[in-house]
């Protein structure tokens, strides 16, 4: 089974074209107010998103409940971006009019040993790594170049490969990881934005050191996941 998840260019581009203004509003028009939280989304027995918690911490209901065909499942929660104003209800209480809504992908770490494909790392633009604040999350922001094409084959594929688990003296791991990205024919005209989150309860390290291969060399990053 190939454990690679697969980005469009279509994608990775919703939150932008749901976002787009023909012109500037000044005042409190839909987009002045706008947010952009990453979140867990909780999906209702009719595959509805009704709930959010963002990554603050705080749990807000959706102003309208939600659909999507990234969503399968129901009973459960997706990880997401989400773009939306925080308005107050008829009793006061505060809910989430979303703008646009995405799923933020959870893919987990593969083991070499376990890896189907050839190994690939085709330069991308690192942004960032961070915690999210509830240290639940590991998130990435990447760009990625892409371009129009008329081939439905050709779509990113990315995933997160370790090779290497080291133990310190005090005991403590470090799990290596590096990024597989296979450009896979996707051409590369303009740069559009790429968000992934991992578990930190499914990594069994302390920190992590995470390689990714950029258009200006190789970047290296190591962050600590548990104190």
């Amino acid at each position: 089974m190939k454990r690679v998840f697969y980005l469009s260019a279509f994608l990775l581009f919703y939150f932008f074209i749901s976002c787009t203004q023909d012109s500037y509003e000044k005042g409190e028009g839909e987009y002045s107010l706008m947010r952009g939280d990453f979140a867990e989304a909780y999906v209702n027995a009719a595959k509805e998103m009704e709930t959010i918690t963002t990554d603050d911490g705080e749990r807000l209901p959706l102003k309208e409940k939600k659909t999507a065909k990234w969503v399968t499942t129901a009973d459960t929660t997706y990880r997401c971006m989400l773009y939306y104003n925080k308005v107050k209800d008829q009793s006061g209480r505060f809910q989430a009019d979303v703008i646009s809504i995405g799923q933020v992908p959870c893919p987990r770490i593969i083991p070499l040993s376990e890896f189907e494909k050839e190994l690939k790392t085709d330069p991308v633009k690192f942004e960032s790594m961070w915690l999210s604040r509830s240290g639940k999350y590991l998130n990435l922001s990447l760009q990625l170049m892409s371009g129009h094409t008329d081939d439905t084959t050709a779509v990113h594929q990315l995933s997160f490969v370790s090779d290497t688990l080291m133990t310190h003296r005090d005991n403590t791991r470090t799990l290596h990881v590096c990024l597989h990205h296979d450009q896979h024919q996707v051409p590369e005209y303009y740069s559009v934005q790429a968000y992934v989150s991992l578990l930190v309860d499914s990594i069994k390290a302390d920190s992590i050191h995470f390689t990714v291969n950029t258009y200006n060399g190789p970047v290296v990053k190591t962050l600590l996941l548990r104190k």
